[in-house]
């Protein structure tokens, strides 16, 4: 990974997944819609397709890409869900598979997931288990969404006993993230995706953090450092995921900060008014970061600067941050028990000797984390 900008086409960036057989592109830039609408023509001349995504895109976008999709001869039935991730569920999925065999999609046809990262993993989902598997686009319309979700084929929805808990790997045909969607994100979402970019640097691309310490207002702007950004992201995703496409091996790197996330999420009801993903990302991201040094695996002086970097940003980055309290130190425990990075009962932790230096520590003591979690609760004088 390097904050390099991967290769340009035009006014389009475009980076490759290589994956044998199932590889595809990812096109990034501004106002791409009605080039997506070609994309996807070319990738399926004459096949019926299916647009799902939630009330909110649908208002602000729907009617554009639909025109577009149309300039390209493709007629395409819109199907709707409600926003946020309470339609992450068994019955939203059970839902949307009817609507789309009631759309007649068939194995040639396709499913485009116009949406957040909620969209995606919903419809992704259903692509892959519809009539065993038709292929589906992913257009995503957030900032989380563009530099993760919608990249690397992780399809999924949730559980009452965690999150995305089930799913399925079913990789895209191809990802069109246009960046000026974004402009209509409130700040507190694009904010929220922005988590998911610093990550990148926290795992092994310290100069791509040095950049967004920079630049990180510009991406906001959404000046050309927004797509760079987003480039950058994915290329480093979608190099992991051409490593590693089931997450044997190093992809669990890229839950830095996610085995807290995930716990907290599930502890705030996935309820977005008090917690978004992103959100939970950005006190995970610190939590690891301030767990590792705890370990004496990492420089005091790396804790404070990321939790530095994300209240200047204005993403929280302690406990005592999330509304309504995120519990006590044995219900972060318990509900991290039924991550699914846990093997055989054991947690499994990514941890950092230092900014870009993250590694998998798996095995590690639950006693150690409820000790550091009691500690975090109880730091500034504040309990939960």
């Amino acid at each position: 990974m390097n904050a390099t900008t991967p290769a340009r086409t035009g006014a389009r960036i475009t980076v490759p997944v290589a994956l044998e057989g199932r590889g595809y592109d990812i096109h990034i830039g501004r106002h791409q819609l009605c080039e997506a609408a070609a994309l996807i023509a070319s990738l399926a001349p004459g096949a019926r397709a299916a647009i799902v995504t939630d009330e909110s895109v649908a208002a602000l976008h729907g009617a554009a890409f639909e025109t577009c999709l149309a300039q390209e001869g493709i007629a395409a039935t819109r199907i709707t869900i409600p926003p946020g991730e309470a339609s992450k569920s068994y019955a939203r999925f059970v839902a949307l598979c009817d609507a789309l065999l009631a759309a007649k999609i068939e194995r040639n046809d396709l499913v485009i997931a116009f949406g957040g990262g909620v969209v995606g993993d919903l419809t992704g989902f259903a692509a892959a288990v519809l009539r065993r598997g038709v292929r589906f686009v992913q257009v995503p319309t957030t900032l989380l969404a563009q530099v993760d979700s919608s990249v690397g084929g992780k399809t999924g929805i949730n559980s009452p006993h965690g999150k995305n808990l089930i799913g399925a790997f079913h990789q895209p045909a191809m990802v069109i993230a246009d960046t000026a969607l974004l402009d209509t994100l409130s700040e507190r979402e694009f904010k929220a995706g922005y988590a998911e970019v610093v990550k990148y640097g926290l795992i092994d691309d310290p100069g791509f953090f040095d950049w967004c310490e920079t630049n990180w207002s510009r991406v906001i702007a959404g000046g050309p450092e927004r797509d760079h950004a987003v480039a950058v992201a994915c290329r480093a995703k979608a190099a992991i995921v051409a490593r590693d496409e089931r997450e044997e091996g190093d992809r669990a790197l890229l839950n830095l900060g996610h085995t807290f996330a995930h716990a907290l999420e599930r502890l705030t009801h996935y309820d977005s008014s008090r917690l978004v993903h992103g959100e939970a990302v950005a006190i995970g991201l610190a939590l690891a970061f301030r767990f590792s040094q705890r370990l004496e695996l990492c420089p005091g002086q790396d804790a404070v600067r990321v939790a530095r970097h994300l209240d200047h940003v204005g993403l929280p980055s302690r406990l005592q941050q999330v509304p309504g309290g995120a519990g006590s130190a044995e219900e972060i425990l318990a509900a991290m028990a039924q991550d699914k990075k846990v093997k055989r009962g054991a947690l499994t932790f990514i941890l950092a000797r230092g900014i870009g230096k993250s590694f998998i520590a798996p095995g590690v003591a639950a006693e150690e984390v409820r000790s550091f979690l009691e500690a975090e609760l109880a730091a500034n004088g504040a309990a939960h």
